[in-house]
């Protein structure tokens, strides 16, 4: 029985192993003349259309209660200040609350309590950019004394990755034609295509402390150009 039960399995595996060879590397099965494998980048501009910041308010006191009512009430008065420049509710989301302990150190002393500090910040984008500055001169004047930003984006990037992608295939083939004719060769066909994927915005900057008593100045944000890349792998068929 045990002899019988061996010879079945021993049928199953060989059958099995044909198939499990057929499925192994395709590309390579497919290929019947050179391979060749080539990265290609394309590229696309755009002017940024959203300009995104990061704006709160940092509160200090004696106590907790104090220092988070404070707050709340210099945050109150920014959020009313995004509102009248027409920043939507979809526009404006909280990012960061936070209360934290103030100590006074002194050597060969246990720290001191001095008080608290309370932050809230809120994420802001513009979708107007050539507005940006005006409302942070606005909000630098309702009391908001922590922003970071703006960071220039582009709301909808698809049409210009789009356009990288069809540039960096055309880069591709045109590659694979250059090394088929130095190699006396000619392009049978492309194989197959892999993407890493688009690649667009500059880093976000880093948060700038700015005074509440400041004078508005109207700060110009340039929204200049932004590159956007993708590349391709592409894997093409010589002979």
């Amino acid at each position: 029985m045990k002899h019988a039960w061996l010879a079945v399995l021993l049928g199953t595996a060989a059958i099995a192993a044909p198939a499990a060879a057929q499925q192994t590397s395709p590309v390579a099965q497919a290929i019947a003349g050179t391979r060749l494998d080539i990265t290609a980048t394309g590229e696309a501009t755009r002017v940024p259309d959203v300009a995104v910041i990061n704006a709160g308010v940092v509160t200090r006191a004696a106590t907790a209660t104090a220092a988070l009512q404070q707050n709340a009430a210099r945050m109150e008065r920014v959020r009313a200040a995004l509102k009248r420049a027409g920043i939507a509710d979809r526009d404006i989301q909280t990012s960061n609350i936070s209360l934290n302990p103030e100590y006074r150190y002194a050597d060969n002393q246990p720290p001191q309590l001095t008080g608290y500090t309370a932050s809230n910040q809120v994420t802001v984008r513009f979708r107007d950019i050539a507005t940006t500055g005006k409302i942070l001169d606005a909000l630098v004047a309702e009391g908001s004394n922590q922003i970071s930003g703006p960071n220039l984006t582009i709301d909808q990037p698809e049409a210009a990755l789009d356009e990288a992608r069809t540039k960096a295939l055309a880069v591709g083939r045109a590659r694979a034609e250059l090394y088929a004719r130095s190699l006396g060769m000619r392009v049978v066909r492309l194989v197959a295509i892999t993407e890493s994927g688009g690649n667009y915005g500059p880093p976000t900057p880093m948060p700038v402390m700015m005074d509440a008593r400041a004078q508005a100045s109207y700060a110009k944000i340039d929204p200049g150009e932004q590159k956007l890349s993708v590349s391709l792998g592409m894997t093409f068929e010589l002979q």
